[in-house]
């Protein structure tokens, strides 16, 4: 041009277009969120697939008559509310779940400590020791349990007859049967405890102990003013974690007991199983499984409050 500017042709600007004018379909590809949501797909498809939609269908299916032709609205739960063999299960499942989580937490809060104290190649060994409970398949594991209690086959009853005792029906007595269903389930679930606080208690560090031990602390004081403290947001989220495993527990009672004696023994799993497959009232054994829900949400509210509360106030 005259006045000595040069122009540069379309076609030429067409490669050096400025960022704002990418297109929008290629900026939200770029985004990490779009990048995470779609490596996340497969994932939540397969929640979707196998966790959200039997939930919501067994919703439906509770609703129903036990021929699934006829909407009932909640009649399933009203008729199971009024049976005594079902508060039986609610009292069962809750006795169950909380004292088998509850020793689960203190026999491995107690083993992690030791193992702790334990030093070296000591420490490894007994570590793969304590973790073979865990590590056996729970349906074999308890029927090795069930031969050691059995009525026919009991090697527990064996050895009271060598020392002169009377032998015991383990799994003919209620309370006897409750116990050692609570036991077994104790000395499976007792190694993920162990491992968890263990991995805990090493990130703490050892100078609050020699500085408590310079001041004379006892071993007691130590666990209540630095070990308690220290894993308290994980012991809650274990305990949680097994609050929901051991309510919807099925293979050691079924195995063990399955209900008996006198459906006693029963946990809303195998409750369900036996109404909803064994019986074929599927509505009723799917109101019985949906039980659980509300249970669960109330201790995880509780639960996870607290663990809230204490992340906000820096504990």
């Amino acid at each position: 041009m005259a006045d000595g500017t040069t122009t540069v042709s379309a076609p030429a600007l067409r490669g050096f277009a400025p960022p704002a004018r990418r297109s929008s379909l290629r900026r939200f590809a770029q985004r990490r969120s779009t990048v995470a949501v779609l490596m996340c797909l497969p994932l939540i498809c397969l929640i979707a697939g196998l966790v959200v939609y039997p939930f919501f269908y067994s919703i439906w299916l509770s609703l129903l008559n036990r021929a699934m032709t006829r909407f009932i609205a909640l009649f399933n739960y009203r008729y199971l509310l009024r049976s005594d063999t079902f508060q039986l299960v609610i009292f069962q499942s809750c006795f169950f779940a909380i004292t088998a989580v509850f020793f689960k937490a203190l026999i491995g809060f107690i083993l992690a400590h030791v193992m702790h104290n334990i030093s070296g190649k000591d420490q490894k060994l007994w570590r793969g020791v304590l973790l073979v409970p865990w590590v056996i398949p729970p349906a074999l594991s308890t029927l090795g349990w069930w031969w050691m209690i059995s009525g026919d086959y009991s090697a527990i009853n064996w050895l009271l007859e060598q020392v002169g005792m009377h032998p015991v029906a383990w799994l003919a007595s209620t309370w006897w049967a409750r116990i050692w269903v609570v036991a077994v389930n104790v000395w499976y679930g007792t190694p993920f405890f162990m491992i968890m606080y263990l991995a805990t208690l090493k990130s703490v560090p050892d100078q609050l102990y020699e500085a408590a031990a310079i001041d004379g602390a006892t071993w007691l004081q130590k666990i209540r003013y630095i070990s308690l403290p220290m894993l308290r947001n994980i012991i809650s989220i274990t305990v949680l974690f097994s609050l929901i495993v051991t309510f919807a527990n099925f293979d050691i009672v079924e195995n063990l007991t399955a209900g008996a004696p006198a459906n006693t023994t029963h946990v809303f799993a195998t409750y369900a199983f036996q109404l909803g497959i064994q019986s074929g009232n599927i509505p009723l054994g799917a109101a019985v499984s949906l039980f659980i829900f509300p249970i669960l949400a109330i201790f995880s509210i509780f639960i996870l409050r607290g663990v809230g509360r204490r992340a906000q106030e820096g504990i």
